[in-house]
């Protein structure tokens, strides 16, 4: 169960964010470039060593670089266009994707209890945020969130196949130049911070928090948790940014909201305490050694 909880505990880490970019009022490139930039502090330090020799590592490193890029920009594109509802819930059909995904992409075993809690978890997050409030452009928003959950699910597909050969922090860290590059193309000049002030510096400490720590653990732990397990604990993370929003910022939190995110916690511990069988037979002799 370690490895499971270092996995929500990444998830709950990402569900923070709000405590740093919040206060900062920076605009959603400047936040993403900057907790990019926070992520890629370790790369100087891992560059000797890394093994980029494995090709099929490297180049799955290299998807999660372009993957991350594309999921910022699309995630943060729908919380901008239309109701932040519409594009939370799209973004989190992700899990859904990854428990149809993995046994096809990785030939891992097939999770029922993932593939029924992905809709169960998708309802509680419906009672947790509560309806659209009346936007338009809710379409688009769906679009983007849409694409935004396929981009996320090839982030943990991409992890899942890189730490094989490369560590958590090496995953988390390696990947985020390129990202930040990715994103400068994207976003242009819009996304350099204006001065190294305050703001900036709050930013990038949620970088390092949020981002690379919150990454690292997530990573740590879905190197042995099977990907639609991961991906159902993934729903920890819009869980504990609507308890930071009513603990901190006192946005309203309901009786169903709270229904609701009770209901998600439940279907998380339901996936993560399915019974599976061991991931090696080499643990055995270990055993008795």
């Amino acid at each position: 169960m370690r490895h499971f909880a270092m996995v929500a505990a990444g998830a709950t880490l990402w569900g923070c964010w709000s405590l740093f970019l919040r206060p900062a009022g920076l605009s959603w490139a400047q936040n993403a470039f900057l907790a990019l930039v926070a992520m890629s502090l370790p790369v100087p330090l891992l560059l000797r060593g890394a093994p980029f020799h494995d090709r099929r590592a490297t180049v799955a490193l290299l998807v999660v670089a372009l993957a991350d890029a594309a999921n910022i920009s699309l995630f943060f594109a729908a919380m901008k266009r239309g109701p932040v509802s519409v594009a939370v819930l799209t973004h989190y059909l992700a899990p859904l994707l990854l428990a149809l995904a993995a046994p096809w992409v990785l030939g891992e075993k097939r999770s029922v209890r993932a593939l029924v809690a992905g809709p169960v978890t998708l309802a509680g997050l419906v009672m947790l945020i509560g309806r659209p409030d009346g936007q338009g452009g809710t379409g688009m928003t769906a679009a983007l969130g849409a694409g935004s959950a396929l981009f996320f699910a090839a982030i943990v597909l991409g992890t899942k196949a890189a730490t094989r050969a490369y560590s958590p922090l090496a995953v988390a860290s390696l990947h985020a130049p390129v990202s930040a590059g990715v994103l400068l193309l994207i976003a242009g000049t819009d996304a350099l911070p204006t001065a190294l002030d305050p703001a900036t510096l709050q930013v990038l400490a949620g970088g390092a928090v949020c981002g690379l720590a919150g990454t690292c653990l997530f990573n740590a732990g879905l190197s042995r948790v099977p990907t639609a397990a991961a991906g159902a604990l993934t729903y920890l993370e819009p869980l504990t940014a609507s308890l930071v929003g009513w603990a901190v910022f006192s946005e309203a939190l309901t009786p169903v909201g709270v229904a609701g995110g009770l209901l998600v916690l439940a279907a998380g511990v339901w996936v993560a305490s399915e019974r599976r069988a061991p991931a090696s037979s080499m643990a055995l002799p270990s055993a008795t050694s």
